[in-house]
């Protein structure tokens, strides 16, 4: 089903990015925006994921870069029945984290330093069996693709502004050349959005399962949706296309690309999560030894 809902969504970009193909160059433009589409689906397929960790500067680590990091990841993938995967790190003080990858064979999960300095060693849990619920739900595929379809959807629709276009594939003139410049890349963010929603619902509850106690992601996402609004994120905020892929919207909402929030109401993810809490009761939860309230690695830091 998964993989249904990705193709359904790369035809909708892809129809999207033809038509501002079409208003720029008519058929000509309109065949090379297809040709240039479907080129563009097939790279993002394989190399999307790196694509998206490289526009966040996040960088691999391991068991002897950081322990602990890593080893809670490993304990939470084997509770979920996922192999291994590659584990980042983003040099970023806003707390925050993502995950990628076509399939759980080559998957990645990134979080930020800011994260891994401010919640507790039970709030990470929460995270970043969020994070390995999408991948067991093969979300990853879907979230990752779409990101620089998105971006370029938007690019285009300003070449176009920049170039004039087509006018015998635009009556409105100039007016309309204004409209593809904010309609294109509006609707692109819809189309991300379409099935985003109930994703990030059905990712909350599959992670508080994994981890054992919805409780440590309710606290989790009250905190990292308090930072977000005030900690500014700037590599999101050049690459709005991929604000999505967060657990959190990583945008400060200062930019029109904000408007639209991909993400539900982080109060209504909480409400959820508790009452989850109340009806697993005494659930066995991840066994993460004791655990302060501030980040777990103390004057340490993240790197173990």
């Amino acid at each position: 089903m998964n993989y249904f809902k990705t193709a359904i969504l790369l035809a909708g970009l892809t129809a999207l990015f033809m038509a501002v193909g079409f208003m720029i160059g008519g058929e000509a433009g309109m065949l090379i925006a297809l040709l240039v589409a479907g080129g563009m689906n097939v790279f993002a397929y394989w190399n999307s994921d790196k694509m998206v960790l490289r526009m966040h500067g996040a960088q691999e680590v391991d068991e002897r870069t950081a322990p602990e990091f890593v080893g809670l990841v490993r304990e939470l993938a084997g509770r979920a029945g996922l192999p291994m995967p590659r584990v980042y790190l983003m040099d970023n003080p806003q707390p925050n984290a993502f995950a990628t990858g076509r399939n759980p064979q080559n998957a990645a999960v990134a979080a930020t330093t800011g994260l891994l300095r401010s919640l507790s060693r039970e709030e990470i849990a929460g995270v970043m069996a969020h994070e390995l619920a999408h991948i067991k739900n093969h979300d990853t595929l879907t979230m990752t693709v779409t990101a620089p379809l998105a971006g370029a959807i938007s690019m285009l629709a300003q070449f176009g502004m920049f170039f004039g276009g087509n006018r015998n594939n635009n009556p409105l003139g100039i007016v309309g050349l204004l409209l593809m410049v904010i309609l294109a890349p509006l609707a692109a963010m819809l189309v991300q959005m379409a099935i985003s929603r109930s994703r990030e619902y059905a990712a909350d509850r599959m992670g508080a399962e994994i981890c054992g106690r919805p409780r440590w992601l309710a606290t989790a996402l009250g905190k990292i949706s308090s930072a977000a609004h005030r900690i500014p994120n700037e590599a999101a905020e050049a690459n709005p296309a991929t604000a999505h892929l967060f657990i959190i919207n990583p945008l400060s909402g200062e930019r029109m690309d904000s408007l639209f929030s991909t993400h539900p109401a982080t109060e209504n993810r909480i409400a959820a999560l508790e009452a989850m809490e109340r009806e697993m009761g005494g659930v066995s939860a991840v066994n993460l030894g004791t655990a302060g309230n501030a980040g777990p690695w103390g004057s340490r830091g993240p790197w173990g």
